[in-house]
C-alpha cells in the first residue's frame, strides 16, 4: 500500500491557512503538493477537527476489514 507523505493533522493544518485566507497556489508550492490536491483534501476533510479526521480514519480501517 501506498505511503501517505502527509498524516491527517498535517493535512488539517494546511486546510486552515487556506481557510485563513492564504492563497491555494501558494500553499501547494510551500508544501510540496498540486492544487488539485489541495481541493482534494477540502472535499474530504474540510470543516473537521483533528478528532474527527481520526474517527474517520478509524471508521475507514474497520471497513476495510
Amino acid at each position: 500500500m501506498k505511503r501517505k507523505r502527509f498524516t491527517e493533522e498535517q493535512i488539517i493544518a494546511v486546510l486552515r491557512e487556506h481557510e485563513a485566507g492564504a492563497k491555494a497556489g501558494d500553499l501547494a508550492r510551500k508544501h510540496g503538493i498540486s492544487e488539485a490536491t489541495l481541493y482534494n483534501w477540502k472535499a474530504k476533510y474540510g470543516g473537521m477537527d483533528v478528532s474527527d479526521a481520526k474517527r474517520l480514519k478509524a471508521l475507514e480501517d474497520e471497513n476495510a476489514k
